[in-house]
């Protein structure tokens, strides 16, 4: 028997979530503080914390005029960014209705819509609910997982509109206030993400077991919609986010830095307004959405698994929440570490910026290795069996607690690799920015073969984790070394939303005219928020792998298949039409985001051609247009690569069964994740390429600059070509690979019972 009690258990899970709730609404509170009216003339003001007074009043500027600016900008940003997600929703709203339907009808066929009981798939002698009820059940879970995906987005994407401005006024008074009031408000939504998708999940779990008593089989198999939803709901987040994002920023860069040689983030620019809300929808809202899905379906592929394995049958409670007291720990373990960041040590010079932001990953690993520890211990009893392909295999708690480990410290790994690739700090991305001597060509192929060879270590790391845990806990370690990936998930999202609102910071600084020093502080912000940003990508292919995977095996045992035999020729089509999937999606978005820039392209020029006064300053840039010519190319491009994601699984499990349909899952996810992360890493390194150069704090660097030289518009090019690379095609990929495997288990009972049809009729 395990230490902890089952009633300890149902006290401890929402307690941590609640905690982590009201840890981000206090981290909220603080930021609230600074304020975006002006200070009243006359009011006396003190030197700050590092000696370092205002630089307005140093320099004599309009103290008044500037925080009136900001506000005005940040109000922008803001409308643009919530008009666009509801857009986006309503579209995605009519989509979840369609899909919930298809659902329930097709989970509901399984035995003619019958209201009877049935024997148990892998316990016959119980008595299970009947399959209409797990059909509703499982559609109810769906639209739960997709309501509480999009809040999530939505939620991040308010909190980063509110934060961006108030960073930017804060770095009047230092580099540390600014850091401390962009993390602070990273961390709201990376504590209130975790935490929300634990306790919903957790939440329905329980109202789901008033129904279905001991049929726990039933209970977690419908429970698997809620993956379904939050991925399905990520999937749109991302794809119409990352168009939305680089139809602006390429359109922005083009005519604004090459042609018309003025400045990043220049007024002057009619898409400046455009790029900044895509950041926000795309980065905040869409990156949000997605490490979300990615924990609701490892954990929804743990659960299932560990239904039918000793935990479920025996219905010991506490094991059985295992993953969710991972989770659990989590929330406390990140709380802890987000201290270390904003109250233990205080950030005072640029050069500290970005060590910080790696400490948090790696006091976060550290502390959460010895959280495994006591949860390993507490909640699972000495030896358990688990489900191993229709026999059970017997575990011990510290075999599990191995497993949760290696997917935790593979997470770290991946992101100090893709790190090593994406930052200038290192030769990598140097080697790259050198390239640009000779011209734009050149820049293009050493980016290619940077992203190619990056893949290396990530994909060693992975192969690893994934042998060790299947080696001691069958398909239920992998899933819980996704679990252990992803449980510093509320740190990593801080990380990773702190880098958008620096962004639109250090944007917000140019727009309002302040001073260069300011602009100087925003931008080491935003380039360490870029590298940790790449980081945060490494982290989500890495888990996304895992998970689709312990999907992959849960979809197995679901659909009654021993053994996928890779010489049948029914699974060589499926490897290899899975394997094509990648890129087919990866064509969809790159000529949806050249298609959407080439719009922008033409906006952009026009304007500037046909506005009096718009180079000099004195015309008025019309930043609607830009903004509406984004919003529609997003949404109406978003809907095919959708389509094919969410078709593929129904179209090859209903007509060709489950054995192709496996061979698919397997084939989407060795040829994913290799173009994910080369993807993401060769445009993480153009940007960074560019933005070595544009610092120029090197000699290197200097020999290669300044802005505007033949150099620097090389490295613009290769920037512009990385753009829907790392911020649309790679990170969607990786929801590619996971939304296809959650929606094969999710129907898996209908592709067993009524799938093949075409190799029914031959």
């Amino acid at each position: 028997m395990a230490i902890l009690s089952e009633v300890a258990t149902e006290v401890l899970i929402p307690i941590a979530a609640v905690i982590g709730i009201a840890f981000s609404l206090a981290q909220w509170i603080i930021v609230s503080r600074v304020k975006l009216t002006p200070s009243p003339p006359g009011a006396s003001r003190s030197k700050d914390g590092y000696g370092d007074s205002l630089i307005e009043e140093e320099e004599g500027l309009n103290d008044h005029n500037v925080v009136a600016k900001c506000s005005e900008i940040q109000t922008a940003i803001a409308e643009g960014a919530t008009s666009f997600l509801f857009t986006e929703y309503q579209y995605v709203g009519v989509f979840m209705s369609i899909f919930a339907v298809v659902i329930f009808l097709f989970l509901g066929s399984v035995e003619g819509f019958s209201t009877k009981t049935h024997p148990c798939t892998y316990s016959k002698d119980r008595e299970c609910k009947p399959a209409l009820f797990n059909a509703l059940f499982s559609t109810v879970s769906f639209v739960l997982g997709a309501v509480t995906s999009v809040v999530s987005g939505y939620l991040g994407m308010k909190i980063a509109t509110y934060a961006n401005a108030r960073t930017t006024l804060e770095a009047r008074k230092g580099v540390g206030k600014a850091f401390i009031t962009a993390f602070r408000s990273g961390s709201v939504m990376g504590f209130l993400l975790a935490s929300n998708g634990l306790l919903v999940l957790y939440i329905t779990i329980n109202l789901f077991k008033i129904y279905y008593g001991d049929d726990w089989e039933g209970l977690f198999e419908s429970i698997t919609g809620y993956g379904l939803g939050g991925s399905s709901m990520a999937l749109f987040g991302r794809v119409g986010g990352g168009i939305y994002t680089k139809a602006a920023d390429v359109g922005a860069d083009l005519v604004g830095k090459v042609e018309r040689n003025i400045p990043e983030d220049d007024p002057r620019n009619p898409a400046v307004i455009a790029d900044n809300v895509g950041d926000n929808v795309g980065d905040i809202a869409g990156m949000g959405s997605d490490l979300f899905g990615s924990y609701a379906e490892s954990s929804c592929a743990a659960l299932v698994v560990a239904s039918i394995s000793s935990f479920g049958v025996n219905h010991d409670f506490t094991g059985m929440c295992f993953p969710l007291l991972v989770s659990s720990m989590g929330i406390i373990v990140c709380l802890i570490t987000t201290l270390f960041a904003t109250d233990f040590f205080e950030i005072k010079a640029v050069k500290e910026i970005e060590p910080a932001l790696k400490k948090q990953l790696i006091i976060s690993t550290a502390l959460m290795t010895v959280g495994i520890a006591l949860v390993s211990w507490l909640a699972l009893p000495y030896k358990f069996t688990i489900f191993n392909f229709g026999e059970q295999k017997e575990v011990t708690n510290w075999g599990l607690f191995l497993c949760v480990s290696i997917g935790l410290w593979a997470g770290l790994i991946i992101g100090f690799v893709t790190e090593y690739y994406t930052s200038n700090a290192y030769s990598p991305v140097q080697d790259v920015a050198d390239a640009c001597r000779t011209g734009a060509a050149t820049n293009v192929i050493f980016g290619l073969a940077l992203g190619y060879k990056s893949v290396i270590i990530p994909i060693f790391a992975i192969s690893i984790g994934i042998y060790v845990s299947f080696t001691i806990a069958a398909m239920y370690g992998i899933a819980v070394a996704a679990l252990g990936m992803l449980s510093t998930i509320a740190t990593g999202l801080s990380i990773d939303a702190y880098g958008p609102i620096s962004d639109n910071a250090g944007g917000i600084a140019e727009m309002a005219g302040m001073s260069h020093r300011i602009r100087e502080r925003t931008d080491a912000l935003d380039a360490a928020g870029n590298t940790t940003a790449a980081i945060g990508k490494g982290f989500a292919i890495g888990s996304a792998a895992l998970v689709s995977l312990a999907l992959f095996g849960a979809f197995v045992s679901r659909a009654g298949v021993k053994v996928v035999d890779v010489l049948s020729p029914k699974v060589i089509i499926g490897l290899v039409v899975g394997a094509m999937l990648p890129y087919w999606f990866s064509a969809m978005t790159m000529k949806s985001v050249g298609s959407a820039a080439l719009k922008m392209v033409e906006e952009v020029r026009r304007q500037f051609n046909t506005i009096p006064g718009l180079m000099e300053g004195t015309g008025k840039p019309d930043y609607a247009n830009c903004v509406k010519i984004s919003t529609d190319a997003s949404i109406k491009e978003m809907i095919p690569p959708g389509a094919l994601v969410m078709l593929t699984p129904l179209i090859v499990g209903t007509f060709f069964g489950v054995q192709t349909l496996s061979g698919v899952l397997a084939g989407a996810l060795v040829s994913g994740v290799q173009v994910a992360i080369s993807a993401s890493n060769t445009g993480g390194a153009w940007d960074n390429a560019k933005k070595y150069i544009e610092a120029g704090a090197s000699e290197h660097a200097r020999s290669l600059g300044p802005k505007g030289s033949d150099c620097h518009k090389a490295a613009v090019i290769g920037d512009t070509i990385g753009d829907p690379l790392k911020d649309t095609s790679g990170p969607s990929l990786n929801i590619l690979i996971k939304l296809m495997a959650v929606e094969s288990l999710v129907f898996a009972p209908f592709f067993a019972t009524h799938g093949g049809l075409l190799f029914k009729l031959f």
